[in-house]
């Protein structure tokens, strides 16, 4: 992984004249290191291919050049190919032999950069000798050392194991906390005492478990690099990827169901955004484009940003292609801000790319990314400038396991809202809201807002509103909405559970949680809610 990350660096400094040799340097390391390792360990396969690639990289590194893009096309496959085949050795079963062909054609590149080099022939030791030499003697230590730390290896599945005990331990402190309420004057106050001091022992099991769960954002990114170089290879344009932030960390749970989402908006930011060296020559831009992926922390969310240096989306196409699919009336395109014209490319069949490739066109790529993150909790948003590049933005929370949520009464049941979703409330006399297309509109934050009914949308029929009611701000697709509910009840831990068959069709909730006398609430999914 390393080698391939390596390779892709190598390939951005020769192309923006920045220094090669220590790049270079690392990256014959990395591949000796491959080599040596498994001479060693008998697996004469690896060690021949890596013999083959080392060849290659050291011509360059004795002459102080760059390889040609063809060359590190054929070091990259190599290191694919090294890849699978440490893999299979990994397994426990004997390595295979490496591809002929691509041994010749590493062979093949050598040959050609030596005679373009005038580099020597390289010096090629007894078989006997690809074996690494023994360790020199330690010098000495001036101070002692400080303790290595103590690490174990743990299955994913055992600490999906453990998380979902500590949810459950949550939900028993809750349960106990509620049946104390019930308790005689004289046993109420040590029960609470008890309870509280479970609560918090409980609290700080759920922390350490989950400190354990959370993971680098690099573990998804690293293979980011090369995938973009590939992809601007096979397209006939030139990008560079830059990645900042990868130190932030989240729940592994959740970094698992990121890498499919973030490698599509990659994609869609190299395919779609950014234009071929000559469209760029004629709009003034360098020819290499460029597009950054930034991770920071907001609170309790992560927000990573891919922005890209290209031609910026259409609206206007974008209002085109909605229409053409069916998914809005003309007048209702139209009526569309720029804005909120850009969320159509959210849309399932809607694809401002010219043509259908292998890559992408068929208008179900960021429709997929935004089910995938609206499932972990987290909401997709999109910003563009004609000529001046797009940015995604993805906003996610920590761990999709235990959330805050706002929990609400509606025609008598009691639901949840996720607290990341809800930006106010406010209570106001529906009469006297001013209203406008659709119904009431909500002043709030400068604006007004549309006004719905959760006791409609939910099918519970109409019921005589209060005099005054409850509005929740809700956040949806870029946009707000108020929700109208008959009573606030408070916020909450909620330890979420997936929703059962046949509650998964059900458009509008997206998970269920338990209160602490044992009563089940579903968690709405507003998006989804409204769309449906």
């Amino acid at each position: 992984a390393k080698l391939s990350e390596a390779l892709v660096r190598l390939e951005r400094a020769g192309r923006g004249g920045a220094e090669l040799a220590p790049v270079v340097d690392e990256i014959f390391r990395h591949v000796h290191s491959v080599k040596g390792m498994g001479a060693s360990m008998e697996l004469d396969g690896i060690a021949a291919l890596a013999h083959g690639a080392e060849d290659l990289v050291d011509v360059h590194r004795r002459a102080g050049t760059a390889p040609s893009a063809t060359a590190l096309d054929v070091l990259l496959e190599a290191v694919d190919a090294l890849q699978a085949m440490v893999g299979v050795a990994s397994g426990g079963e004997r390595s295979p032999d490496p591809d002929g062909g691509l041994v010749g054609r590493l062979a093949a590149e050598a040959e050609h950069a030596r005679a373009g080099a005038g580099a020597p022939e390289p010096f090629r030791p007894p078989a006997r000798a690809p074996l690494p030499p023994a360790p020199p003697e330690p010098a000495p230590a001036r101070e002692a050392a400080p303790p290595e730390a103590r690490t174990a290896r743990v299955r994913v599945e055992h600490l999906d194991g453990f998380l979902d005990a500590v949810g459950e331990l949550i939900l028993a402190t809750d349960r106990l906390r509620v049946t104390g309420r019930g308790a005689g004057p004289e046993l109420r106050p040590q029960l609470e005492d008890g309870v509280d001091r479970l609560q918090a022992v409980v609290k700080d099991l759920h922390d350490k478990v989950m400190a354990v769960r959370m993971t680098p954002l690099s573990r998804i990114t690293e293979p980011l690099p090369r995938a973009a170089r590939d992809l601007a290879r096979r397209t006939g344009k030139a990008v560079e990827l830059e990645i900042r932030g990868a130190e932030i960390e989240l729940d592994r749970g959740m970094l698992d169901e990121l890498a499919d989402p973030l490698l599509h908006v990659l994609r869609n930011a190299v395919d779609h955004g950014v234009e071929l060296p000559e469209a760029r020559a004629r709009a003034g831009k360098p020819p290499v484009g460029r597009v950054v992926l930034a991770a920071r922390r907001e609170r309790d969310r992560v927000l990573i940003e891919i922005a890209d240096d290209g031609a910026g989306m259409d609206p206007d196409r974008l209002r085109a292609k909605a229409v053409d699919r069916g998914a809005l009336t003309e007048a209702a395109a139209a009526a569309l801000t720029d804005r909120e014209a850009l969320l159509l490319a959210l849309l399932p069949g809607v694809s401002t790319a010219p043509s259908v490739t292998e890559v992408s066109g068929r208008g179900v790529g960021m429709d997929a990314v935004k089910r995938a993150l609206e499932a972990l909790g987290g909401t997709l948003e999109v910003e563009s400038a004609r000529g001046e590049g797009t940015r995604w933005t993805l906003r996610l929370p920590l761990t999709v396991a235990v959330q805050p949520v706002l929990l609400v009464r509606v025609a008598g049941e009691t639901l949840a809202l996720p607290i990341a979703k809800v930006h106010g409330a406010a209570q106001v006399a529906l009469g006297e809201l001013p209203r406008g297309e659709g119904g009431p509109r909500l002043p709030y934050g400068g604006a007004l807002l549309p006004v719905r009914g959760l006791r409609e949308l939910l099918g519970f029929g109409e019921g005589a509103p209060p005099s005054l009611c409850s509005v929740v701000v809700a956040e949806v697709d870029g946009g707000r909405v108020g929700l109208v509910v008959d009573a606030l009840l408070g916020q909450g831990e909620a330890v979420l559970k997936p929703l059962a068959s046949p509650f998964d069709l059900v458009p509008g909730l997206s998970a269920v949680t338990v209160l602490g006398d044992g009563r089940p609430v579903f968690v709405l999914d507003v998006g989804r809610l409204l769309a449906g």
